[in-house]
């Protein structure tokens, strides 16, 4: 990989001025990847630890690209404001790009992403949340820790030849799969558009919920997937069902999981993201008043478990994203095929 970096900085075009790339939402990890390959591309590269917004796009004013993540947004206005700074292309640290509006920057900005990092990393976090949640690890361990040995509450169930439905079968959907047949378990899957290559049993949504013990959610979102799991869905799904989300937030309504839970329909539910979620995780708000009160409520479920959007978190996938990130700002400084492009007909 080395040896890949020291070719791409040699192959710079003659000539050319070096990169500027403006890093929002800057974590400690984030330097620990990008500054060393930024440098071994020949990028001049500025951390910025606040996220991108409306009110900080002004930041990238001298830049060539900003570089964004998951709780980043731009939206039209700021495309335009991008487009008047001369900021020729977004960097999405990032699969999805619904936090972008990619109508606004067609033909003006181009927008490129990270389409695979890690699809284990995601699948293998999905299911340590689902056996968490099962066997009530969490609590336990908290439990033991006062030397408190009692286990009663903590009853789970089987795991082994239960059905198990993965909604979306994409790469991490694909890696879910492996997991769960690893566990001896029936899988059934939904996706609109059906990979029959895969050795998994495809059904409609409903025969999904209405057949699945336990449910992951692995699909992107879009206008069609936003709210999949609503109170109709529930409604369908089996009594006592496990649910893990580590996708996107909108996937569910909260308000209706939550009616869920209440009314033990759902057993267990893992959240790796949340459609509220931006200005909260990633950040410390230990020290503040949670004013989200669907946030807050679902925290005091014992058989809930909310973790802050780190499915993806592996050395890794962390290793990926940095090399693919450097390798589009590369492609589009030397005008290569920009083969990670995000266009109008991907939405």
């Amino acid at each position: 990989m080395r040896a890949c970096f020291l070719s791409a900085r040699c192959g710079r075009k003659e000539g050319t001025d070096t990169m500027k790339i403006a890093f929002y939402s800057t974590k400690p990890y984030d330097r620990v990847w990008f500054e060393p390959m930024g440098k071994d591309y020949g990028f001049d590269i500025h951390f910025i630890e606040m996220p991108c917004n409306e009110d900080t796009v002004f930041l990238a004013k001298g830049y060539d690209a900003i570089c964004i993540f998951v709780n980043d947004y731009v939206n039209a206005g700021m495309i335009d404001k991008l487009y008047e700074m001369k900021v020729k292309a977004i960097l999405l640290r990032s699969a999805g790009f619904n936090h972008v509006d990619v109508k606004a920057a067609e033909d003006k900005i181009t927008i490129l992403r990270v389409p695979s990092y890690s699809p284990e990393a995601v699948a293998e976090f999905a299911m340590a949340m689902l056996l968490t949640v099962n066997r009530y690890t969490h609590k336990a361990y908290t439990r033991t820790r006062d030397f408190n040995m009692n286990i009663n509450g903590f009853m789970g169930k089987d795991m082994f030849h239960k059905v198990a439905g993965v909604i979306g079968t994409g790469k991490i959907g694909q890696a879910m799969i492996r997991i769960f047949n690893g566990f001896s378990m029936h899988v059934i899957a939904y996706d609109p558009y059906p990979n029959h290559t895969l050795d998994v049993e495809y059904v409609s949504l409903d025969e999904l919920l209405r057949q699945s013990d336990f449910i992951s959610l692995h699909c992107p979102l879009t206008q069609q997937t936003q709210h999949l799991i609503d109170r109709d869905a529930i409604e369908k799904m089996k009594e006592g069902v496990y649910l893990v989300n580590t996708s996107r937030g909108a996937l569910i309504d909260t308000e209706a999981v939550i009616d869920g839970l209440i009314s033990r329909k759902i057993g267990g539910l893992g959240l790796d993201v949340y459609e509220e979620e931006e200005g909260v995780f990633y950040e410390d708000c230990s020290n503040e008043i949670m004013t989200d009160e669907n946030l807050a409520r679902l925290t005091t479920f014992p058989n809930v478990l909310i973790t802050s959007h780190m499915g993806f978190f592996t050395r890794e996938a962390m290793q990926a994203i940095a090399q693919v990130t450097m390798e589009n700002a590369y492609a589009l400084e030397n005008g290569l095929p920009l083969v990670n492009q995000v266009g109008k007909c991907m939405e």
